[in-house]
């Protein structure tokens, strides 16, 4: 006997196909996460807020998103879905705040691909300077250019968005194929520099209250936060892991690599470079630490593995964002064309190739920002504090959801309400801080990514279009979302089996 639905039955939901596994799951996040641009960029960066204690401050960071990673793992294994937090903040606080982790996500995802699309052309230029091409058609290559590097970027994303769309299964390997390469470059070379140094090692790195000033940790925290963000994206491919718990699996797997990653870059580092040194070469940072330690062509292997970790990041960061906006169109959310999968891929190609349109477009509208450092230093801060609250909001979704369990055991309660309440309330309480901050150190508005008003428009802007475009999908839309924080109609038919 096998069931079939009756002609009454509302029509199937759009459904992914099934093909990945833990490792593949830990590629995607990996690659995601993209310690090695991390740690060649985002090194320089936060030394600049916080000085010669990365080891501290990475650390530091590490407690909360941890608690937010359990979170997540939680939540996964009694709600698999491709929406992820959209869903289970929708289902256990409110569909408006549900919907706003979802958009927050997928426009802080959009501008991290603009972003590391411009990291990504500044590691070819860079590339094509130690192999002595510095001149292409009667034009100088500039990697600290924006326009040159955009330019080259954003013909690598329309490659990556290309790959992405012809099946997640292989783009999990050509991910898995260059971590092997980045990993071994990156556990070579910092493991060199630890040992030979010119610096002395100092416990005071791993001390946080050596950091100079409150506000220089809470801006170096939400710094470090950012670069663990892209653990969950292995929890957004759980609709296509053959087993739910593998996304779980997949997601604290990468954290707890990030983490030794990160501390290893850190010390590494500070033992090879002077602060002045790691502070001043901020975007060319890994390749000015791999001339250190090498001579051509061994010094140049560092800037390849930061190259093919943005490419990897790049289709990373399309991966999770295009089943994001699945997931909300198959709510009816978001527009249709979102949903409709590839009956050859079984992936939304649609949706994936609009994804890497609009990140193309935000980083050529991103020109506006002249110099390649500052536009990076106004996206980490600006998409620091979203992805903040989308986690606090996640973190507070299990809680909610989890709560009996202080009741029936308190052991169970403190991992899954506790531990989750106290990052979401520390993120929250961090967010806040930096956000006062910025709108306290300075009485004008500028383009500048040393404005402060500048730095909070950015992420206002993120959530304000969130509540518009949540209007425009609760009213104009009438998306069953708003009243069930799943997408499916409360008042819908139920599915009737049929013997055949």
């Amino acid at each position: 006997m096998t069931d079939t639905l009756s002609p009454i039955d509302p029509p199937a939901r759009p459904a992914l196909r099934k093909s990945l596994g833990v490792l593949d799951g830990v590629a995607i996040a990996a690659s995601s996460t993209a310690a090695t641009t991390s740690i060649g960029i985002g090194l320089g960066v936060t030394a600049g807020v916080v000085g010669l204690h990365l080891p501290a401050i990475m650390l530091l960071a590490f407690l909360p998103v941890l608690g937010i990673a359990g979170a997540y793992s939680r939540l996964n294994r009694v709600e698999p879905n491709a929406g992820n937090g959209y869903v289970w903040v929708g289902r256990s606080l409110t569909p408006w705040l549900g919907f706003l982790v979802g958009w927050v996500n997928i426009v802080a995802t959009v501008a991290f691909l603009a972003y590391t699309t411009a990291v990504t052309g500044s590691a070819v230029l860079q590339l094509a300077g130690e192999a002595g091409l510095h001149r292409v058609g009667g034009h100088t290559l500039d990697p600290g250019s924006t326009a040159q590097t955009t330019a080259v970027g954003i013909v690598v994303l329309a490659a990556v968005t290309l790959t992405a769309v012809t099946g997640v299964r292989t783009a999990a390997r050509l991910q898995g194929g260059l971590l092997v390469f980045e990993y071994v470059v990156l556990l070579g070379f910092c493991g060199y520099g630890i040992v030979t140094g010119p610096h002395a090692f100092r416990l005071s790195w791993f001390d946080p209250f050596a950091i100079p000033s409150a506000s220089a940790i809470a801006q170096g925290l939400l710094l470090s936060v950012f670069c663990y963000w892209g653990f969950e994206s292995a929890f957004s491919v759980n609709e296509e892991v053959r087993d739910p718990r593998d996304a779980s699996r997949a997601g604290i797997t990468t954290l707890v690599t990030m983490l030794a990653l990160f501390l290893l870059g850190s010390v590494a580092f500070q033992r090879v470079l002077s602060e002045k040194e790691l502070v001043g070469h901020g975007p060319q940072g890994l390749a000015y630490f791999g001339d250190r330690l090498a001579s051509q062509p061994l010094a140049a292997l560092p800037l390849v593995a930061l190259m093919f970790s943005a490419v990897a990041s790049l289709q990373a960061g399309v991966i999770p964002t295009a089943r994001a906006m699945f997931a909300m169109s198959r709510d009816r959310t978001l527009g249709p064309v979102w949903a409709r999968v590839s009956r050859r891929y079984g992936t939304p190609a649609a949706g994936t190739v609009l994804i890497g349109f609009l990140a193309a477009a935000v980083a050529a509208l991103s020109l506006a920002i002249p110099r390649l450092a500052d536009m990076i230093m106004a996206t980490v801060n600006a998409v620091g504090i979203v992805v903040a609250l989308s986690y606090a909001l996640t973190a507070l979704a299990a809680a909610v959801r989890f709560r009996a369990l202080l009741r029936e055991d308190w052991r169970q309660g403190v991992r899954a309400v506790i531990l989750p309440a106290l990052s979401a309330l520390a993120l929250l309480g961090l967010g806040g801080y930096l956000g006062w901050t910025f709108y306290t150190s300075t009485d004008h508005l500028e383009l500048s990514a040393n404005n402060g008003w500048f730095l909070l428009l950015m992420p206002v802007a993120m959530v304000a279009t969130g509540f518009v475009a949540a209007t425009w999908a609760r009213w104009v839309r009438r998306s069953p979302y708003f009243r069930t924080g799943d997408g499916t109609d409360a008042d819908a038919p139920q599915l009737l089996a049929t013997p055949r």
